[in-house]
């Protein structure tokens, strides 16, 4: 059994902004692979569907060969993201090593991901309270570039004024929803490969 978390920020308010990117790469990667419908389960605070991949073993290089997959997005807000995590994990019996974390991503331009395990958060806010709430940083991560170099110089322009927690609120503006669209598609590939090849095959693929 495998956790595939994607993080967020709960309420229409935020659906389309850039610290949403995980909630939306997951909600693609659900509806494209038939995954059952989001159930709101309040024992997790969180939004919970289930699926499997073409009813395929997983690769053991993300943990034993398994089928069942449990996608969520914690409802907690950001900042607690880690307090839905270990519930689940803790509900599931699934160790770190089996959880993969999708995210945005500050310092990766709009257009990148990156694949990782077993990394710092970088100051990511909702990683950070995940490794604290495991104990570990031992899981994969789904990093999502959310900084164009239209917005990059926006930022860096105003960051006095607009800091890094509210540059991540702001929404994808209308010139970047052409690549957000291609960047989700890819996400999910990415997700994929991942789950049933790996995630070293998978960083090899995608991390460009």
């Amino acid at each position: 059994m495998k956790l595939i978390i994607g993080l967020g920020n709960p309420g229409p308010q935020y659906q389309n902004t850039r610290h949403n990117f995980g909630f939306m790469a997951i909600d693609y990667f659900q509806k494209e692979n038939n995954f059952s419908a989001w159930e709101n389960a309040e024992k997790f605070n969180a939004e919970v569907s289930q699926g499997e991949i073409n009813g395929l073993p997983l690769s053991e290089n993300f943990g034993e060969a398994s089928q069942k997959i449990i996608l969520a997005k914690p409802q907690t807000f950001m900042n607690l993201s880690g307090q839905a995590v270990r519930t689940l994990a803790d509900f599931y019996k699934i160790p770190a090593a089996d959880i993969l974390v999708v995210h945005d991503d500050i310092d990766l331009p709009l257009g990148v991901l990156r694949l990782a395990q077993d990394s710092g958060s970088a100051g990511h806010k909702g990683v950070r309270s995940i490794i604290k709430s495991l104990g570990t940083q031992n899981f994969a991560r789904l990093r999502l570039g959310i900084k164009s170099s239209a917005a990059k110089s926006f930022w860096n322009l105003f960051k006095k004024s607009l800091p890094a927690e509210k540059f991540v609120l702001q929404n994808f503006s209308s010139a970047e929803k052409l690549m957000i669209k291609e960047m989700i598609k890819k996400a999910g590939q990415a997700i994929r490969a991942a789950i049933k090849g790996g995630v070293k095959e998978a960083q090899n693929q995608f991390n460009s």
